[in-house]
C-alpha cells in the first residue's frame, strides 16, 4: 500500500489523472499538437542519451543476459498475447495479432512512470535499461505481423521500415549512440537542457496522454468486457514474468521492477505506426482503446507498485 501510494502521488501519475479529468469535465484545456510532438521528441531523445551513457559505464558481460532475456521476452509475450486475445477475447485473427503486436512491444512512457517511481522509493534501477526500451520496441511487432499471416499492400518490410526509421526507434539508438560516444563528462554540457527539466516535459506529456486516454475509453463499448479484462490481465502476468526474468539475469529490485513494467506495458506509438501500414483491415477501435485507455492506467495505478514488491520480495529471497 505504501508503494501504491508512492506512485498514485507523484506529479506524473497525477498529471495523468489531470488530463482524463479534464475530459471528464469538458474542459477546452488543450495540448498544441506541435508542443505534442516536440515533448515526444525531447524525451525520447533524452531516454536515448541517458542510456548511452549508461552503456558507456556498462562492461558488456553485464549486458549480456539483459540483452539476451529481453529479445526472448520480445518474442514470447505477442504469442501468449496473440493466444489469449483468440481464445478468450474472441477476436478475428487479424485484431488479435495487431493487438498481439502492440503487448509485444513496449510503451517508453511506461517505462519512464516506473522508473521515477522506483527512484522515488530508493531502489536504484540500472542505468542500461534505456537500451533494452529500444530492443523490447521491435521483437513483438515483428511476431504480432508474422501471426496475421496477411499483410496489407505495403507489406511486412514496409511496416518494419516504419518502427526502424520511426521516430521512437531512430532517436533512441541516436541518442544512445550519441551519449555512449561522448560519455558523462561531455553530455554534461547538455545536461541543463536533457536532464534538470526532463521530469517536468514529462508531467506536460502525460498530461496530454491522459486527455487522450479519457477520449479513447468510448472506443471499449466496442471491445467488450472480455477485452477489458485482458487489458488488465496481460500486463499482469507478462510484468510479473519480466520482473522475475529480470531479478535472474542479475538486475537490481528496482531494476527489475522496471523491466517488468517494460515488458507489461503495450506500445501506442510504434506498433500502432506499423499496424497502419501491414495490417490496415485490423481495428483501431479494439487495439488503441486497449493499449491506451485500459493496460496503460492499469501499469501506472497497479502494475507498477506491484512489480516493485515483488521484485523487492525476490531480492530478499
Amino acid at each position: 500500500m505504501e508503494l501504491l501510494t508512492q506512485n498514485l502521488i507523484s506529479p506524473v501519475v497525477l498529471a495523468f489523472v489531470l488530463g482524463m479529468i479534464a475530459r471528464a469535465v469538458r474542459s477546452d484545456l488543450e495540448i498544441p499538437a506541435a508542443l505534442y510532438q516536440g515533448l515526444s521528441i525531447y524525451l525520447l531523445f533524452a531516454i536515448g542519451l541517458k542510456g548511452g551513457v549508461a552503456l558507456a559505464e556498462t562492461p558488456l558481460s553485464e549486458l549480456i543476459g539483459p540483452l539476451l532475456i529481453t529479445l526472448a521476452l520480445g518474442v514470447v509475450t505477442p504469442f501468449s498475447a496473440f493466444a489469449a486475445l483468440r481464445l478468450v477475447g474472441r477476436i478475428s485473427r487479424t485484431d488479435a495479432a495487431a493487438t498481439a503486436a502492440h503487448y509485444g512491444s513496449v510503451s517508453a512512457v511506461t517505462f519512464l512512470a516506473a522508473l521515477e517511481a522506483t527512484n522515488i522509493a530508493g531502489m536504484n534501477p540500472n542505468g542500461y535499461l534505456p537500451a533494452l526500451v529500444a530492443v523490447l520496441e521491435v521483437p513483438g511487432i515483428i511476431v504480432g505481423l508474422m501471426l496475421a499471416q496477411q499483410t496489407g499492400t505495403r507489406g511486412v518490410k514496409a511496416a518494419l521500415h516504419e518502427v526502424v526509421a520511426g521516430k521512437s526507434i531512430f532517436l533512441l539508438l541516436g541518442g544512445m549512440a550519441i551519449g555512449a560516444l561522448c560519455g558523462p563528462v561531455k553530455i554534461e554540457s547538455v545536461a541543463p537542457l536533457f536532464v534538470h527539466p526532463f521530469k517536468g516535459m514529462l508531467c506536460l506529456f502525460l498530461l496530454e496522454l491522459g486527455m487522450l486516454a479519457a477520449g479513447r475509453l468510448r472506443d471499449l463499448r466496442t471491445a467488450g468486457w472480455r477485452l477489458v479484462v485482458l487489458g488488465c490481465v496481460l500486463p499482469l502476468v507478462h510484468g510479473l514474468l519480466g520482473t522475475m526474468a529480470g531479478s535472474f539475469v542479475g538486475m537490481t529490485d528496482g531494476g527489475a521492477a522496471v523491466f517488468g513494467a517494460m515488458v507489461g506495458s503495450a506500445s501506442y506509438i510504434a506498433a500502432p505506426a506499423a499496424v497502419r501500414i501491414a495490417l490496415p483491415r485490423a481495428s483501431p477501435g479494439i487495439y488503441l482503446p486497449l493499449a491506451l485507455g485500459v493496460t496503460f492506467p492499469f501499469n501506472l495505478a497497479i502494475g507498477v507498485p506491484l512489480f516493485m514488491t515483488f521484485a523487492k520480495y525476490l531480492n530478499a529471497v
